[in-house]
Formats: structure tokens, C-alpha cells, sequence
């Protein structure tokens, strides 16, 4: 392995959790994964010398060697604040993130880094406390098997109650993960767990990130399934179908999802049903499945933050999403109007269902005047196209159910006879129901496929200069996860977007480019209007040895005005964009997590002001988080 001629990083910290640094030669590190210790990767975060930017900003290492960050939630001023660091837990499926393994201490360490905690931090970077809300044996804490998602303070800045989304959507039990999301309430000082609402759908999302607004709690809850049917990719099949937020008529498709065993029957599965259920033209009730709320999922739900029984309060905002990651409001005074800003992630190859191609997309959320939500599409809707339109249909890839794996086949990697069947049958993407249930609420801009737009915000008037506009929102892009080929040369994800909203009575009329981004430090440059560039093609850290980005999960901006980039850390995939990225044993896939690689990156102006007297960006804890 060549590495980057760069310090050496072997913190104290990452040993005592039982994770391997092997030093090499005087300049980086090599990190690996301590139950598969073959599955490693190269980390060297240094200071930020490989993140280029727009000339006027800077980037810093704020917090390094974390395991899997994926939010950030603080309190305070800008001279003297609180960064509360969420760490997911065991967020993505491998036998290499096993949380119960005896190797990282068993599922009750307080040292596994596959376990969801909150650690803190003063305003310098430096630990004060943590880890609070470890699991517990007798059921306090988070859940152990996770992943914890999202953290907010429900008076932003001004702190009060401490919000956390958690679940055991890892948990390999079948069936274990079902409607098993929470929404918690932790104690900032003791870490003490408090349930608030509890038996969410979970699936291949669980609740993921919080705000808040005018008395209630907005949260975003991914749907149970990659593109609307229960596959194999959905814990074998024994995962929650999806529930619909209004009624809906199925089609008469179903989808194949292969037989159980060699010589056996075809499992055929209808949308919006558990694995191997037919019912094609079916009316299924809103909620179907559930009578104790109104629970369903691809949604943006809310419940009273007063309510004696917030449950009981609950009710759908905005649906018909496949994942709606990220939500933030808008400031009043913004082309978005006050409204709720939404990131959605599209659908992958994989499943009964496959769909290559697939755009990420920018929502605006409104619920429709009559108090019901508004409807975005899915599972039918990717964008603005049909699921039919030929540019999604799958290619054939490990990931598909009908796939029959053969690594000595690339870049399939299905034997050639399966392959020709998912060729044959899952081409078109059919479509999961008769028709929509109202009228479709379409996009405000798309994202490449596979770019995993996650984490928003809004920036304050203190970072506005150069490219970076008024009303602007800066985007992490988490990046693929090689379940299809690479989305462009050069790649884009592991990445910040910057988009600016260049008209106050026009959400639509929005400009989109990239904010920050890896690039080796002597190939950095400047377009003529400003935006970085670079003269070769960077990806994520760990792959190309460069000092910064792997996999960005949020961005949150502090209350000294900076932008805090949360980054989960390197990752090891299926490898089919980035070769590189690839894991070591076959049987590790899909994802291998590299716990002690997570880093929160501090972005400023380099003649940052104090953001004490901005704008009503956060409400100052009024609205949002």
C-alpha cells in the first residue's frame, strides 16, 4: 500500500476501544476493522490539507478518531458552546460490525465503537464528556444494535430537551429490526435515555434526522425498502413491507425475487406486502398494518412536542419519498418561505425491485391545505421520470435478487445466465401501483445518482462571501456505496454542495455546485468565478490517501458561524464505482465499517465574524435545530 507522506495519528482514544493503527514508515496510518482485521483502511485527516475550497474559507480538523459520527447538535454562544457528536452504532450491515462480538467487548462495553453514544465537546474540540447514553443491559440507554441517526436540541442554540433517533435496524435476529425506531429524549448531562415515541417502521431505513417548529417535531422516516417490495436485501425477506401514508391500489405487478432454493418456485412479492404475498389490484388502507397511530413511512411525520401522548399526536407532514434523509427549515426571508427543505436518497440495484440510475432529490415538504400530506412520487416517481423510462433500468449487479453471484464475472458479478434474467426480467422498472394517490408534488432540483445527498443547512449571514450567496444551504453528499457503477468521471459525493437560491419568490431558481471537496494540495485550483477545482480526479480519503473527506453524514452550522462537516468515516463496499474501495473477503460484504475513522471538519471564512446577531436562520432556537 502507498501512502501519503503525512504525520502519523495513533490516538489513545481509538487503542483503548480495540482497534487496530498500524504506523507505516513515518507518515500515515493504517486503520482496520477489529472483528476482520484483513478489512482496513488508510486515515490520515492532518489538517485538511487535501479539502479544497472557494478562495475566502478554510478547513480544520474540529474532532478526529471518532467511530461512525453521524450528527452533531449544539449549545451555547459562539465564544462558549457544546458540541454533542452522535456516534451510530453498528449503522451498516457486515459481520465485520458485529456489536455483540467478544472482540470489541461484547454488546454492554462501554468501549464498542459498534454501539451508539454521544460524546461532547467544548468549543475547542476538546472532550469534556461521554460516552453518555451507552446500552444498557436492562434496556436503558440506546438501543444497542442500532443505528442512533439523528440529535437535535429542540430550542437550537438555547438548548432544552435533547433529542435522538435511534433503532435496531442492524440487529440480525429475522425480523428483529421491525417497527423498532424511537424517538428519545437524553439527558445532556447524565445521558439518561427517556423514551418519547417508540415502535416505528424500520427497514432498510429507520427514523433518521429531527427539527423543529412552532410546538411540534418534524422527523424524517426512510422507507422499509429499497424501491417499494420486500426482497431479499430486506433481512432475507423477513423485513416490514412498507406502509402507505393515504390509501393506495397496487397494480397487478409483482416481482420476482428468485427461488428459496436451487430447483424451487419463484418467490413473487406485490408492493406495500410482506415477502412472497401477492395481491395484485388490491386496495390497501392508509397505515395498513398498524391501528395504535398513524404510522407509515417514505415520510416526513411530526407529533406534538406537548402532547401527554405524543404518539397519539402523530401524523404524516409530507410522504412519498424513498428516503427523506435531511430536513431543515427555511428562514422566513428565503425563496423556500419558511418551508421545510428535504434531501431524499434514490433507489439502489438491488432487490426484487432493482433500479440503476436513480437521481437523488431535493424536496420542498408542504402539507396540503386540508391537513394531509402532500405526495412526492415513490415508489413510482424517481425525479421527475417514471420508474418505465429505459435510463433505470437495472444493468444486472450483485445486489439484484435474481443475481446468481460470481465474482470471476465483472463487472456483474452474476453468472451470465442470470444475469440474462434480470435483463429480461426486471427491465422496465414496473411500476408498484395502479396509479398515484393525488396529484405528484415533483422535485426542486435532482442530484446525481448515487451521490447520497444527506445533511443540510442554511447558511448564516456571517459566512456569506465570495461564491457563497445569501439564503445559500450548504449539502453533504455521502457518497455510493458501489452497488452500481461509477455516476461520472470525475465521481461526485464525499463532497459538499453549495446551492444558492438566486430569486426570493422563486424556490425553483436555485444554483448547484460543488463547496468543498478532496483534491491532492498541489493540484488544487480556482475556476474564474471562484468555485474550487482540481486537476485530477480525487474520491474519498481512505482510497486515494488524501487528508480529508470519507463519508460526510451531516452539516450543521455552529453558533460561531462555522460549518461543522460530520464524517462517518471510511467505509469498504461492493467496490464497483471505486475499485479501491473494495473489501478484502468476499464474505465481509456488503459494507464494512472502520470504526476510529470518523472526523468532524470545521469549515469557516477565513475572516469568520461572531455569529451572535444572525439572522433568523436557526430561530435562535425558536424553530430549529
Amino acid at each position: 500500500m502507498r501512502l501519503h507522506p503525512q504525520h502519523v495519528y495513533i490516538a489513545a482514544a481509538t487503542l483503548a476501544l480495540g482497534l487496530t493503527l498500524v504506523p507505516s514508515a513515518g507518515s500515515a496510518a493504517v486503520v482496520r476493522n477489529p472483528i476482520c482485521p484483513i478489512e482496513d483502511a488508510f486515515y490520515s485527516p492532518d489538517e485538511a490539507k487535501d479539502i479544497v475550497l472557494p478562495p475566502g474559507f478554510k478547513a480544520s480538523v474540529f474532532v478526529k478518531d471518532l467511530n461512525g459520527p453521524v450528527g452533531i447538535a449544539f449549545v451555547g454562544n459562539g465564544k462558549n458552546f457544546k458540541a454533542y457528536v452522535l456516534e451510530s452504532g453498528h449503522g451498516l450491515p457486515s459481520i465485520c460490525n458485529d456489536e455483540d462480538s467478544s472482540v470489541v467487548g461484547g454488546t454492554f462495553s462501554r468501549t464498542n465503537p459498534f454501539t451508539p453514544d454521544i460524546l461532547v465537546f467544548d468549543q475547542n474540540g476538546r472532550r469534556i464528556a461521554g460516552p453518555l447514553a451507552k446500552p444498557l443491559p436492562g434496556g436503558g440507554g440506546l438501543l444497542p444494535h442500532g443505528p442512533a441517526i439523528g440529535i437535535a436540541f429542540e430550542k437550537g442554540f438555547n438548548g432544552g430537551r435533547l433529542f435522538v433517533t435511534d433503532s435496531n435496524q442492524a440487529i440480525r435476529e429475522v425480523g428483529g429490526q421491525n417497527n423498532s425506531s424511537r424517538i428519545v429524549m437524553v439527558d445532556p448531562d447524565t445521558g439518561a435515555v427517556t423514551p418519547f415515541i417508540t415502535g416505528l417502521p424500520t427497514g432498510d431505513h429507520p427514523a433518521e434526522q429531527l427539527a423543529f417548529k412552532d410546538g411540534w417535531i418534524y422527523w424524517s422516516q426512510g422507507s422499509t425498502t429499497n424501491s417499494g417490495v420486500v426482497g431479499r436485501d430486506n433481512g432475507g425477506g423477513a423485513n416490514q413491507p412498507d406502509i402507505p401514508c393515504q390509501d393506495i391500489v397496487l397494480s397487478n405487478n409483482v416481482f420476482n425475487s428468485g427461488p428459496n432454493h436451487p430447483g424451487g418456485p419463484d418467490v413473487l412479492t406485490s408492493g406495500y406486502s410482506p415477502f412472497g404475498t401477492q395481491r395484485p389490484a388490491t386496495l390497501v388502507p392508509a397505515f395498513n398494518g398498524r391501528t395504535d397511530f398513524k404510522a407509515c413511512d417514505g415520510a416526513i411525520l411530526r407529533a406534538s412536542l406537548k402532547a401527554t401522548d405524543p404518539a397519539r399526536s402523530m401524523e404524516p407532514f409530507s410522504w412519498g419519498y424513498r428516503n427523506p434523509y435531511g430536513i431543515r427549515f427555511a428562514p422566513k426571508k428565503h425563496a423556500l418561505q419558511g418551508g421545510l427543505f428535504v434531501t431524499e436518497n434514490g433507489e439502489d440495484e438491488r432487490g426484487a425491485r432493482p433500479v440503476n440510475n436513480s437521481p437523488d432529490r431535493l424536496a420542498l415538504a408542504q402539507q396540503n391545505h386540508d391537513g394531509s400530506p402532500d405526495y412526492h412520487g415513490w415508489p413510482d416517481r424517481f425525479g421527475f421520470l417514471d420508474s418505465t423510462q429505459a435510463v433505470f433500468n437495472p444493468v444486472g449487479g450483485p445486489g439484484d435478487d435474481l443475481c446468481v453471484p460470481d465474482p470471476h464475472n465483472p463487472p456483474s458479478m452474476c453468472t451470465p445466465a442470470s444475469l440474462q434474467r434480470i435483463l429480461t426480467e426486471d427491465r422496465p422498472v414496473k411500476t408498484v401501483l395502479a396509479f398515484p394517490p393525488q396529484p405528484i408534488t415533483a422535485p426542486i432540483a435532482l442530484e446525481p445518482a448515487d451521490v447520497a445527498a444527506v445533511g443540510l443547512d442554511f447558511v448564516p449571514g456571517s459566512f456569506v462571501g465570495g461564491v457563497v450567496k445569501k439564503n445559500a444551504v450548504l449539502l453533504s453528499r455521502e457518497g455510493d456505496f458501489g452497488f452500481s457503477t461509477k455516476n461520472g468521471d470525475p465521481i461526485l459525493g464525499h463532497d459538499v454542495e453549495l446551492i444558492n437560491f438566486t430569486k426570493l419568490d422563486n424556490p425553483n431558481e436555485l444554483q448547484q455546485s460543488r463547496f468543498a471537496f478532496n483534491c491532492p494540495q498541489h493540484q488544487q485550483g480556482h475556476n474564474p468565478d471562484g468555485s474550487a477545482t482540481c486537476d485530477v480526479n480525487s474520491n474519498q480519503a481512505f482510497t486515494d490517501m488524501l487528508r480529508g473527506i470519507n463519508r460526510p453524514t451531516t452539516i450543521r452550522f455552529g453558533p460561531d458561524g462555522a460549518a461543522y462537516l460530520v464524517d462517518y468515516g471510511a467505509v469498504r463496499d461492493f467496490g464497483r464505482s471505486v475499485p479501491a474501495s473494495r473489501f478484502a473477503n468476499d464474505a465481509d460484504a456488503p459494507l464494512v465499517q472502520i470504526p476510529g475513522t470518523g472526523t468532524i471538519w470545521r469549515i469557516s471564512r477565513v475572516d469568520n465574524r461572531n455569529d451572535d446577531d444572525d439572522d433568523d436562520r436557526h430561530g435562535h432556537g425558536k424553530h430549529d435545530d
